[in-house]
């Protein structure tokens, strides 16, 4: 029962959290999950959370603004603009 409440509880926060906080909180857990079943150590873990935290991150970020892609100028510069 305790583990419900609890798994309720953390639903419930990040149902507030915007999506790139959200993608952020998803990648860092399932970094952490597998960096520490792959690596069996702490250490491998807290890199998978990190790596995982800024995946998830940048691919929340995508989903904040719906129907603008980025692309790059002939320069190398990265622009955002309404998808083709």
């Amino acid at each position: 029962m305790k583990k419900v409440l609890l798994s309720l509880a953390l639903v419930g926060a990040l149902a507030s959290c915007t999506s790139t906080e959200r993608g952020a909180t998803t990648g860092a857990a399932a970094g952490a999950v597998i960096g520490g079943v792959a690596t069996n150590s702490w250490g491998g873990a807290a890199a998978g959370a990190a790596v995982g935290g800024v995946a998830g991150a940048l691919i929340g970020q995508a989903q904040d603004r719906p129907g603008y892609c980025l692309y790059r100028d002939r320069n190398g510069r990265q622009y955002e603009a309404r998808c083709r």
